[in-house]
């Protein structure tokens, strides 16, 4: 198989050439995957070494903003370059960053290759969905959702595991170290398995969109990330950070209007499926991180255990996302229907938080267990569909940027959900510390170090915990009505026949 060709039609690949394909992709996905649980573990120990806890949320929020930032650009190049080559490239930038993260002296070189690595990051998870979406129809794509599955599922388990023992053992630095053999293999794989076939035509990169693209989104992370939670919403700083990010995100939209090779071709948005289902994503979004970050919390503070026990912990979720993913993509390349499943995803999901928000300090495992399996079923009936509903409703020649825009919205959704409900919790604990110590009185306990925490006194560690389950149960219920409205989205996507190996682009995918 050659690297370009002349045809616009896709190229499908048979099934034994998938799997092998696979490998090389799931390989890089793995190390986007692992890095967004890996981290978080150790983090609180790697600023105090770095003699930086102040900017603990910087590590954070520079690998989510370059991340989300760079997504869609790293789509459009491959569309115009190629898979595979843009693909290794993104895998380079990452490795480049894991390493010189091991190497930072100080929390400034940290925040600095945190952000690089970002960039890399950005590409990995959607390239890969991007070329999965070149070489198998989507008729029968959805029996290698569970692949994919397996993927989140693994590193969410492993994550934390081997954050907390690596910090533990040989080194913080290893947990960004650890991406270079992993990365490594992935670029030897993919070097012989990707033999793509790639669409030559004239091109030119709209930089001048990209640029304000970058701004647009750089400035609106900071404010959901940053300035909001640590200065005010309200305050001058923060609201210029917003206005600023609406305006160039207005600027952008007329950029590519006129441009005449968009980084992201405003045509698409005529298309309803494209719309909607992006709409979903972000809104989604929102409450999935929300959810996924917060069950940690409570594990380790309400119910004592270590981070790497909480990583354990989170097993239930996995067999949940298991349990639905795999039966969904089955029944989705067999039949070729696929509406029911996001509304389902979000009934099953609301379910979950109500479910979750009746937690308190005295409730047992097997209540949390119940209530993390029923969010990752629900998570697992829709996580991969929305992609392939993209990718099914999109020319084969919009299909890197197309599958990046739906992972950018989504992790758009999630930054806004993490800052909101984050901002929930810390309002609501100080709340419930002042009903429990006084005015002023719960301002002198730690509660931003969950060892601390189990080693208070025991009047004291009570009430803290108690004050935790309370703000958690609110942060619950606050994301409920952001799956309410994932629900009324969900109603109106519409179901277009998947395609075959043998069947056109479906009208209603060409209109745009």
């Amino acid at each position: 198989m050659t690297d370009t060709q002349t045809s616009t039609e896709p190229v499908y690949f048979s099934h034994r050439q998938i799997l092998v394909i696979l490998a090389g992709l799931m390989t890089g996905m793995f190390l986007a995957a692992l890095d967004q649980s890996i981290v978080g573990t150790a983090l609180p120990r790697i600023t105090s070494e770095l003699h930086g806890l102040n900017k603990l949320s910087w590590v954070v929020t520079a690998y989510l903003l370059a991340s989300t930032a760079a997504t869609p650009l790293w789509g459009k190049i491959s569309d115009l370059y190629g898979r595979r080559l843009i693909f290794q490239a993104a895998i380079i930038t990452f490795l480049v960053g894991s390493l010189l993260c091991g190497f930072a002296s100080n929390i400034d070189q940290l925040i600095a290759f945190r952000a690089l690595q970002g960039i890399g990051g950005g590409g990995l998870m959607a390239l890969a969905l991007a070329t999965l979406g070149d070489v198998i129809p989507p008729r029968e794509r959805g029996r290698y959702m569970g692949y994919m599955g397996a993927v989140f599922g693994s590193a969410s388990v492993l994550g934390p595991v081997l954050g907390g023992t690596l910090a533990d053992g040989p080194g913080w630095e290893w947990i960004f170290w650890l991406n270079v053999p992993i990365g490594i293999v992935a670029l030897v794989v993919t070097s012989y398995v990707l033999k793509l076939p790639h669409v030559r035509r004239e091109h030119t990169i709209d930089w001048l969109g990209a640029a304000v693209l970058v701004s647009a989104v750089s400035s609106v992370l900071l404010y959901t990330a940053w300035a909001g939670p640590e200065h005010g919403w309200l305050d001058s700083m923060s609201l210029s950070l917003l206005g600023g990010g609406l305006l160039l995100a207005v600027f952008f939209i007329l950029i590519e209007r006129r441009a005449s090779e968009p980084i992201l071709p405003m045509e698409l948005f005529n298309n309803s499926v494209f719309s909607i289902t992006n709409a979903l994503g972000m809104v989604f979004g929102i409450a999935m991180f929300g959810a996924i970050i917060f069950v940690p919390l409570y594990l380790q503070i309400v119910m004592g255990m270590s981070p790497t026990k909480s990583g354990l912990g989170m097993v239930p979720m996995v067999a949940g996302m298991f349990s639905a993913s795999i039966p969904t993509g089955n029944y989705v390349s067999k039949t070729g229907h696929y509406r029911f499943f996001p509304i389902a995803s979000t009934i099953f999901v609301a379910g979950a938080l109500l479910l979750l928000s009746t937690l308190d300090a005295d409730s047992s495992y097997l209540n949390v267990g119940i209530g993390m399996f029923a969010l990752g079923f629900g998570l697992g009936l829709t996580m991969q569909l929305l992609t392939l509903i993209v990718q099914n409703s999109v020319d084969v020649r919009h299909m890197g940027v197309a599958t990046s825009t739906v992972t950018f919205f989504r992790n758009l959704g999630g930054a806004f959900g993490t800052a909101v409900f984050g901002a929930v919790l810390n309002s609501r604990l100080a709340h419930h510390l002042e009903t429990s110590f006084g005015p002023g009185a719960g301002t002198s306990v730690n509660t931003n170090d969950a060892t601390a925490i189990r080693h208070l006194p025991e009047p004291v560690r009570v009430k803290v915990i108690d004050a935790f389950a309370l703000s958690l149960h609110e942060v619950f219920l606050t994301a409920l009505p952001f799956v309410g409205i994932a629900f009324i989205l969900a109603l109106f996507i519409k179901e277009l026949p998947l395609r075959s190996r043998s069947t056109p682009m479906p009208a209603e995918a060409t209109e745009l």
